[in-house]
């Protein structure tokens, strides 16, 4: 596997696992201050901040992501 696929794979699979910790973490918080989004019938405002806060742990996930791998790839 040539340097750009490794690459790209790297920044692929760091991202989606960004993703999904930021996602479970906003899924957890949602749960425990009762926005829990799985488990409640219809789109009530509880459902949408429980929505909410999925999406906003799940782009700071990512987010967190990406930092720590350009941090990791400044070090010599």
């Amino acid at each position: 596997m040539d340097k750009a696929t490794s690459n790209a794979l790297a920044e692929g699979l760091t991202d989606a696992a960004g993703f999904l910790a930021g996602a479970l973490a906003g899924t957890m918080l949602g749960r425990l201050f009762g926005f829990d989004f799985l488990h409640e019938p219809g789109y009530g405002t509880n459902v949408l901040i429980g929505i909410l806060l999925v999406g906003l742990g799940g782009g700071l996930g990512i987010k967190i992501a990406r930092a720590w791998r350009a941090r990791r790839a400044d070090k010599p």
